[in-house]
Order: structure tokens, then C-alpha cells, then sequence
């Protein structure tokens, strides 16, 4: 196992244009992480090959279109709203029960276990694009051959090296917490149960195995792998393509990504994400959707969520990318 965070003047000494220090070292992970992340990542697109073949000629049942919907939906706000926006940044309190249920729905993305996310989205809030960041699209320097290296790393390189963060360092608070624990440990039968209640919802309605069988294709399958691939679009084409109307801190070079907002649940405002990490809206300017935080308003408004971190209009202004950039080289993620 390895951590590949380098020294303090490493990272002062960065100039934001080289390759990381040791960018070329990739330590490979062992065969059985290797083996579990290429699966995750390929059997669905043989799925979509699978399915497209299946309904070739007939179309898609409705059944499997909605059952799709309502799985993506209920599975990436787990992801978004209960793994990032309350367990890693704590924009918000929520009843224990409702923490429970969000980090439950998180674990169905298939995006690893509820404690290691957090661990290394808070890694990645450190040493956002210097390094340091597990997943930084400029690793390999900002020309073009070292940025389209880098995009393939932040999108899904950096799942198969053996570059560990240590949750007893950035996630203690969760690692104490027995019930987040708990849900850790779940995480392989919780993947099995996003993939199985698709299959028996689609058996139960349909009332054929062939029903079983394209609701598990594509509410399961199908929809982990888009999924998937939209949230690992924001560690990817979120530091690369897009507006920066907010500044942020030095280096850090996140985006606005409009066309993933509505897939990604607002989480594509990234760029003002980053300028403000524990505020519970990320699309902070007008007309940004963010239905992530819409459906922590709707919390809120049921008494299931307090303490929220909505944004202050004075904070934002002065947050303006016109304003002057400070810099800051500490490790805080919040």
C-alpha cells in the first residue's frame, strides 16, 4: 500500500504547470481491486450492447425506463446529497435515521464503500489539482499530450493504482461512527441489492423472466454505468472545461459545467463548489439548477435537516473571480 503524497515543498514549490513530482510512479494495485474495478466499469457496456440487441426492433419497455429513473435518482442523491454535501463537507445535520438512509442510497452507486469516498474526496479538497489530489487531470502538466493523459487518470486511471488514502486521516469522524461503519461493511451486499431489486421489481411487474431480465440490464446495469461516469466527469471535464466566476484557492482550477447539471444533480457547478465546500448549493448563481440542494431545502422544511449552510450573498460576492486571488497553501478540505 502507498500514499503518494509528497512533501510540504513539493507542493509549495509546484508552479501549477509541471507534471506532479513522481507522476510517472503507479504503483499497481493487486489483482483482486484490479480485477472487481474492471468489471464495474466494463459489464456495463456489455450490458448496453446486450440490451440495445434485445430491444432491437420492439423498443424499450417503459417499465425498465422508469425503474431506471428511479433507481439513478434515489442512488446518485445518496451519492450527492449523503456522501458529499453532509458526510464529507457537512453542509448540513441530519436526523440519524435520514444519515443512515442517504449513506445506504450512496453505497447502491457502486462507487465504493461509504468511508473511503469520503476519504478521498476530502484528499482531493487538500490538494485540489497539485500534488497530492488522487484524481487531478494536470498530474501529468497542462500540455496537450499531459491533459489528455490527465482527463483518462481523473476519470478512471486513478481507480487502479495503489495510491490509498487513510480514512484515519480524513475520515476519523466517520470511522468512530457506528453506524457509518456499519454501512461500510454492507457496501458488497448493498451493491448486490442495487442490482437484484431491479431484477425482481422488473419480474414483478412484467411477471416474465425476460422482464427480470431487461429491468436488470437497464436499471441496473445501465444506469450504475451513467451513473458512474457523470460523477467521475466532474473529478475529469470539471477542472478542464467550463467558466470560473468564482476564485478559489491556488491552483485549484474547477469549473462550471452546465450541460452535466441536470444529471450530475447540481454537482457540476463545481467551480462554486470549490470556492464555497461546505455550503449546501452549489450552483450559486441565478438560475444554476441544483436539485440536490432542492431536496435538501425539502428536508429542511420537513424538520428533517437543520443547521443548513445555504449561501450568503455578501460571502458570494466577495468570492467574484474579479476580486484578488489569495493564496493559500494549507491542507484544510473544508
Amino acid at each position: 500500500m502507498t500514499i503518494s503524497e509528497p512533501p510540504v515543498k513539493d507542493r509549495q514549490d509546484y508552479d501549477g504547470r509541471s507534471p506532479f513530482p513522481g507522476a510517472e510512479q503507479h504503483p499497481p494495485a493487486n489483482g483482486v481491486q484490479v480485477g472487481l474495478t474492471a468489471a464495474i466499469v466494463v459489464l456495463p457496456f456489455i450490458a448496453l450492447v446486450v440490451a440495445i440487441f434485445a430491444s432491437w426492433g420492439q423498443g424499450i419497455a417503459l417499465t425498465d425506463l422508469l425503474l431506471a429513473a428511479i433507481f439513478y435518482v434515489v442512488t446518485g442523491l445518496g451519492v450527492t446529497i449523503g456522501f458529499h454535501r453532509l458526510l464529507t463537507h457537512g453542509s448540513f445535520t441530519a436526523r440519524p435515521w435520514l444519515r443512515v438512509v442517504l449513506a445506504v442510497a450512496g453505497s447502491m452507486g457502486f462507487q465504493g464503500n461509504v468511508l473511503d469516498w469520503v476519504a478521498v474526496h476530502r484528499r482531493h479538497h487538500a490538494f485540489t489539482d497539485r500534488p497530492g489530489d488522487p484524481h487531478s487531470p494536470y498530474r501529468y502538466g497542462t500540455g496537450l499530450r499531459g491533459q489528455l493523459r490527465g482527463l483518462a487518470h481523473a476519470h478512471l486511471g486513478w481507480l487502479f493504482s495503489d495510491d490509498r488514502t487513510p480514512i484515519t486521516r480524513y475520515a476519523p469522524d466517520l470511522l468512530a461512527d457506528r453506524a457509518m461503519s456499519r454501512v461500510a461493511r454492507a457496501f458488497p451486499a448493498l451493491c448486490a441489492l442495487s442490482l437484484t431489486l431491479p431484477f425482481l421489481l422488473g419480474w414483478a411487474i412484467s411477471g416474465t423472466l425476460y422482464g427480470a431480465l431487461t429491468a436488470f440490464l437497464w436499471a441496473g446495469l445501465i444506469r450504475v454505468a451513467l451513473l458512474q461516469h457523470v460523477t467521475w466527469s466532474v473529478n475529469s471535464l470539471c477542472h478542464v472545461i467550463g467558466s470560473r466566476p468564482f476564485r478559489t484557492r491556488r491552483h485549484d482550477r474547477s469549473t462550471n459545467l452546465w450541460p452535466l447539471a441536470l444529471l450530475s444533480f447540481g454537482e457540476s457547478w463545481h467551480n462554486g463548489h470549490h470556492s464555497e465546500p461546505t455550503c449546501a448549493r452549489h450552483g450559486l448563481q441565478r438560475g444554476q439548477l441544483d436539485p440536490s440542494a432542492a431536496m435538501i431545502r425539502l428536508f429542511e422544511r420537513l424538520g428533517w435537516a437543520s443547521d443548513v449552510h445555504w449561501p450568503d450573498p455578501a460571502r458570494i460576492l466577495r468570492r467574484r473571480a474579479r476580486a484578488p486571488v489569495i493564496d493559500s497553501s494549507d491542507d484544510r478540505y473544508r
